[in-house]
């Protein structure tokens, strides 16, 4: 079988476009002369990774003030690159840092006190910073003053911000005790006290163990988590004024409502500044206006030190075209895959995927029509409606319990038809009743049973609530799916393989190896572009990173969850889109609006509600809903694999199976892992 010319060109171009992206995208990383590289260091509580940013004119000889930035939870060092190269870019050396189990650093397992949520989640974000602190500390390029204080600044987001609160704590106890400070000035970004007071550093504390310091919060307005006025009740995702708070008073040492974006002097003889941007809580890192607030913080901050940096205005920042590039590189990634799989199938054993060429359908009219409409109407809206339920409020829950009735009720009709089926009673098939019994038996199942709860075995914290969304969204599919199919299609003309359902064993099989390799070989481009340029494919909180080969078990432990979800979804935009309405771009807009169509909805209505009138439409929904916007890059991308490979072999398997590959592998790789 012979490679398309078409395939060929693909590949060649997804390679240009990977390599320029990246090219560019590293040209910016390392603005005015800057060197990055990874770096990695051990420490009393594990092994700490991160992006070094060193000016070319650091050295032993020429120490540099120094800031260390770090990421919030469930995210990487990368997260932080607008900080980073509008740092170094101005004369700061900066180290870009991976959180303990995060990224490419590892936390020590037996320093873990329990398997619970929150034994699991406290050690990582205390220790981090104050860790890096020392480390940095002691690097000869790093700037002290002559009674060997460190002209450290430690910048933190989310609970990087709460590492960064402890780091100043601890670094100011340890100078009752040393008689030195490592740490000259702090700012944290969408955090306050309130994590930090579980572990003894409230408001009050912090404020007592200032130390003279420079200090500065980003308080966004908008922000899901904080900030919050402890007399407003009824969740947090709703409009803020931190200055007016107790604790945003006590920050400022202020005994009644304070300015935003105004410094204040303290008893101590510090500074202390709060910014309000009108953001959200992830917005603070993809953000001009918050970068900004970072350069005029440490140019104030260090207006002593002036004479080892550079003058830029902070309006100049540059950071948004490495984020442009890499973006662009990420969408060389995608053709990269599609170009890669379409040159597989050409080849022997991997032709084998391939089970002849789909029947285009013709397009329905009247009232089969518009209940056609209808359905995939509810099939978008689903997902979207059982988001809230599914992620915040879990199994048992009175909301979740919908699903489980439906789910029964569903089961029992499939039962009931499967046995009607069998005395020729009736003409629904008994197939597809068989898998509205299964479908719905184990929808009323997962709404009952609480999954993933084991964080020993479910060593991702952050993706057990999306993998049970996921797996109940799979399930609802397949009962709408097997419903329609037992009660609405002609089984005279339509049967599984219409689904793109096949079992055939060579075609599965060979199916599984196209999507390994294919994943395989796009990711070991992935891996040669960061050693290379020190860049990866992503846009916001949307990312293909390179990963240690530590978290291999995990991501093979939530793939079966995964590959239930893409098996399930490309099946329905196999269905879908393949008719003669929904030809060329029709169909794969299609197949975008039936995986990430829910989830654009729950969003735009959470959002629009939240600056319309300053209450979000799910004031409860903070994590949940910031996890929710890299799903809709995650299930677009997924819906064009779908769509484009299911064409090419007749079947769900080669694009299930890639996909859930591939994007079980982006999620693990860009959360917190525990437990390697």
């Amino acid at each position: 079988m012979k490679v398309s010319k078409a395939s060929v060109r693909l590949l060649c171009v997804a390679l240009v476009v990977i390599l320029a992206g990246s090219i560019l995208a590293s040209v910016f990383n390392g603005s005015n002369g800057v060197k990055v590289s990874r770096t990695q260091f051990e420490t009393a509580n594990g092994t700490l990774s991160g992006l070094l940013y060193m000016p070319s004119d650091a050295s032993s000889t020429h120490p540099k003030p120094t800031i260390i930035v770090t990421h919030g939870y469930l995210n990487s060092a990368e997260m932080q690159d607008a900080n980073a190269i509008e740092l170094s870019r101005r004369g700061y050396v900066v180290l870009a840092l991976d959180q303990y189990d995060h990224g490419h650093s590892d936390y020590k397992n037996e320093l873990y006190s329990d398997t619970s949520f929150f034994g699991i989640w406290l050690p990582f974000w205390v220790n981090s910073m104050h860790d890096a602190v020392a480390y940095m500390y002691e690097q000869p390029y790093v700037l002290k003053d002559e009674n060997g204080n460190g002209i450290i600044g430690v910048t933190g987001h989310s609970m990087g911000g709460f590492g960064t609160t402890m780091a100043i704590a601890m670094d100011e106890q340890e100078f009752l005790q040393t008689g030195i400070r490592k740490i000259y000035c702090g700012l944290t970004e969408g955090s306050d006290f309130m994590y930090t007071g579980f572990v003894g550093i409230d408001a009050a504390t912090a404020d007592s163990l200032g130390g003279g310091r420079y200090q500065g919060k980003v308080a966004a307005q908008y922000d899901e988590f904080f900030f919050n006025d402890p007399a407003v009740q009824g969740g947090t995702v709703r409009h803020k004024d931190y200055v007016s708070t107790p604790d945003g008073m006590t920050f400022l040492q202020q005994t009644s409502p304070a300015q935003a974006n105004t410094w204040y002097e303290t008893s101590d003889g510090g500074h202390r500044i709060i910014y309000q941007p009108a953001q959200t809580h992830p917005w603070n890192h993809f953000s001009k206006t918050t970068t900004a607030y970072a350069i005029s913080f440490y140019t104030e901050a260090f207006k002593d030190f002036q004479s080892d940096l550079t003058a830029i205005d902070p309006q100049n920042q540059v950071w948004q075209w490495k984020e442009f590039f890499e973006c662009v590189a990420l969408v060389g990634f995608v053709m990269l895959i599609l170009a890669v799989a379409q040159i597989l199938l050409a080849l022997p054993f991997f032709s084998r995927a391939k089970t002849g060429t789909l029947p285009v359908q013709a397009t329905t009219s009247g009232t089969k029509k518009w209940i056609g409409y209808v359905i995939t109407v509810i099939a978008i809206l689903l997902p979207a409606f059982f988001f809230t339920p599914l992620m915040d409020d879990g199994a048992g829950s009175a909301s979740v319990n919908i699903l489980f009735f439906a789910g029964l009720a569903a089961g029992v009709c499939g039962l009931v038809c499967f046995i009607l089926s069998l005395m020729k009673k009736t003409s629904a098939s008994p197939v597809g009743s068989c898998f509205l019994a299964v479908s719905g038996a184990l929808l009323a199942l997962i709404a009952k049973r609480p999954m993933y709860q084991d964080n020993s075995v479910w060593t991702a914290p952050g993706i057990n609530s999306i993998a049970y969304w996921t797996i109940g969204c799979a399930l609802m599919a397949l009962v709408v799916m097997s419903a329609v199919y037992v009660f609405l299609k002609d089984h005279s003309r339509l049967s599984l393989a219409d689904y793109g359902v096949t079992f055939k064993p060579v075609a599965i099989i060979a199916g599984i190896c196209t999507a390994l390799v294919s994943v395989v070989i796009a990711y070991a481009v992935l891996f040669l572009m960061d050693a290379l340029f020190k860049t990866d494919f992503r846009i916001w909180t949307f990312a293909f990173k390179t990963f240690d080969m530590n978290i291999l078990p995990a991501i093979l432990r939530y793939l079966p969850t995964f590959l239930l979800f893409y098996v399930i979804s490309t099946a329905s935009i196999t269905i879908n889109t393949n008719t003669q309405g929904t030809k060329g771009i029709k169909g794969y807009l299609l197949a975008i609006c039936l995986n990430a169509g829910g989830a654009i909805l729950w969003l735009a209505n959470q959002y629009i509600r939240l600056f319309a009138t300053g209450v979000a439409a799910h004031p409860g929904s903070a994590l949940s809903g910031i996890v929710l916007v890299a799903m809709v890059p995650t299930l677009s991308i997924a819906a064009i694999i779908s769509r484009n490979l299911y064409k090419r072999t007749g079947n769900i398997w080669t694009p299930a199976c890639l996909n859930a590959l591939l994007m079980t592998t982006m999620a693990i790789a860009n959360t917190m892992v525990a437990f390697k």
